[in-house]
């Protein structure tokens, strides 16, 4: 498999080779069933549709409930597709674990950003503010600033970092090391940080 579904058990921190103390993220990553294969004759493409993490049955629509009934599976909360690996064979109802990872290094992890309401443009782009702020008290100290000329073109442009919503949205980390992986109790420990709040849901692929 190409990647799994995780979710974010919160952060730690491991001594690496070096004897340095690295921070870490701990993911738990699987088990998931295997509950659609698509072809390419009746789907047009070729993917493994996995889920993972239990639900409760009375809180899930009938057409799911009927859906993980042919893959012989409880109901899950996520469900994402992934492409298979060359020459692997993969059957309605297989679990997958944290261990088709064993032989990687590096992933990437897709997940949503905490949502942090309307910020201002020092913490939503990082503006540096007024520089001086000793001589006299001013209002002015986090405003972005001007914003457009006046004659010309007399209009804000298109794509002008303001103020406004900030987080909440898909971010996709790239080439985050695996520091270990515990099989047992199907946990992976990444270096660094990953996108979310704990508990959230990420996509780990390959």
């Amino acid at each position: 498999m190409q990647g799994l579904i995780g979710k974010k058990i919160g952060m730690t921190s491991v001594f690496d080779a070096d004897g340095k103390n690295v921070p870490c993220t701990v993911i738990e990553v699987g088990p998931c069933v295997v509950t659609q294969v698509k072809t390419h004759d009746r789907d047009g493409y070729e993917a493994v549709q996995v889920a993972f993490d239990d639900k409760k049955e009375k809180n899930t629509p009938k057409p799911m409930l009927g859906h993980f009934k042919k893959a012989n599976t409880t109901p899950k909360r996520e469900l994402a597709e992934f492409q298979k690996d060359n020459g692997e064979q993969v059957n309605l109802g297989d679990v997958i674990t944290v261990e088709t990872f064993t032989n990687d290094r590096w992933v990437d992890v897709t997940g949503v950003a905490k949502g942090k309401g309307f910020q201002g443009v020092i913490k939503r782009h990082g503006f540096g503010g007024v520089g001086d702020n000793t001589h006299g008290q001013h209002n002015r100290l986090r405003a972005p600033g001007s914003i457009g000329a006046s004659s010309y073109p007399s209009r804000v442009l298109k794509g002008m970092r303001m103020a406004g919503q900030t987080g909440g949205n898909s971010v996709k980390m790239i080439s985050l090391q695996i520091m270990k992986i515990i099989p047992e109790h199907n946990l992976m420990i990444l270096k660094g940080s990953v996108p979310g709040a704990k508990g959230s849901y990420l996509i780990i692929e390959k």
